[in-house]
């Protein structure tokens, strides 16, 4: 059935898939391993594809077979939705693999919402931000912070579960290879997709939590305040103009309220920026945040000059060391939990038992998991 010819592919679809992600037709040709003449010819239709080249095709653009082989030309406002063409146009840049995760990514959402409708919304949270009166972020800040009900003390986890229990979705990309991976290489640090009903956040898997936290406040902060969707570089975490500089003032504000920073004192502040992690280490530890995140709330605040900021800042490139993330996949079962978050998994879980989706479908919302891996996740999370 494979090696057979297909004679209907419309190959304007395939230049248009190539203009949407700034590819040429010889990339194409060498992301697919199909020689450059054959996709010249199909383009020109002088000769048709088997099966398994379309199916390589299809696979690398993250479509379907059908869509190639569909008459006419696209129409964009039906294959990309009103976020994805939001995101793309902030960062024309994208990558094709990070386009292509922000569709999966609203495709998850998507079975998500259907899940939780064929299980009838039964204690499901329910996404109703709150109301901001004219108060600043500051103010913003604190309402949002007892929206959530945060604690004093806190990890990416705790703050990752507290937006999870409002009804914002936070998914974090994978450390491994795979298609839930963003590069370590590519800038961007996250991304928001606004959406009145199910908002969802993606948060680039860092070597340290507390950089993911800011990450995620930094993204709620366009979704309550600014109604949008986003995609934010490192660049966009340094920026002190519009949209980019209320987001990082939120998420310094809701990370660090001003009651925390009474418990730092000035007197014991070292002489040296390189002590600054020691002089930290607690507040660090219990609010789960960055140094940086905490000398930029006490800059904001006059009780630190912009020298020292940035002599930190300065230090810290230099003194960063990178940990490998690899190692045994052992606790493969686990892997779905850390990338779609506990709403998500047990959401699939619950529709499995209820017997709305097959295992294979399980399986398949669940990132590939095996079935045994699947059955090991269904045993951790019973406690055994």
């Amino acid at each position: 059935m494979f090696m057979e010819r297909i004679q209907s592919i419309n190959p304007e679809r395939i230049a248009w898939c190539c203009a949407d992600q700034g590819i040429t037709l010889g990339e194409l040709a060498a992301e697919t391993g199909i020689s450059v003449s054959t996709m010249e010819q199909v383009m020109g239709g002088q000769d048709d594809m088997t099966f398994k080249q379309l199916r390589k095709v299809a696979g690398y653009f993250g479509r379907g077979v059908l869509f190639f082989l569909e008459e006419g030309s696209v129409d964009e406002t039906q294959v990309h939705s009103p976020q994805f063409r939001t995101l793309a146009n902030q960062k024309p840049e994208l990558s094709t693999k990070l386009k292509t995760l922000i569709e999966r990514v609203e495709k998850q959402r998507a079975v998500y919402l259907s899940l939780r409708e064929d299980l009838g919304d039964v204690d499901r949270p329910q996404f109703s931000p709150p109301d901001f009166p004219d108060g600043g972020l500051h103010e913003a800040a604190h309402i949002v912070r007892q929206w959530l009900r945060l604690d004093d003390q806190n990890n990416f986890d705790s703050y990752r579960e507290a937006l999870e229990s409002r009804g914002v979705l936070v998914f974090r990309s994978n450390g491994y290879n795979g298609k839930w991976q963003i590069s370590k290489r590519n800038p961007i640090l996250g991304f928001s997709l606004y959406d009145a009903v199910c908002p969802v956040i993606v948060v680039k898997k860092l070597d340290w939590e507390s950089q993911q936290s800011f990450t995620l406040m930094h993204e709620l902060g366009h979704l309550l305040l600014h109604k949008t969707s986003s995609i934010d570089d490192e660049r966009d975490f340094q920026s002190h103009r519009g949209y980019e500089r209320e987001a990082n003032a939120f998420a310094g504000h809701l990370l660090v309220p001003d009651a925390f920073l009474e418990n730092i004192r000035d007197t014991e502040r070292p002489e040296e920026v390189s002590q600054y992690d020691e002089w930290l280490k607690h507040m660090r530890r219990e609010w789960g945040v960055s140094s940086e995140v905490i000398l930029r709330r006490l800059l904001d605040t006059g009780r630190l000059v912009q020298s020292q900021y940035e002599a930190y800042r300065q230090w810290r490139a230099q003194a960063a060391t990178r940990q490998e993330v690899g190692g045994n996949r052992m606790y493969r079962y686990r892997e779905p939990r850390h990338i779609f978050g506990d709403v998500f998994v047990r959401t699939v879980l619950d529709a499995l038992y209820a017997r709305h989706i097959t295992l294979s479908k399980a399986s398949s919302y669940l990132d590939g998991l095996k079935i045994r891996d699947l059955h090991q996740l269904e045993r951790d999370y019973a406690g055994f």
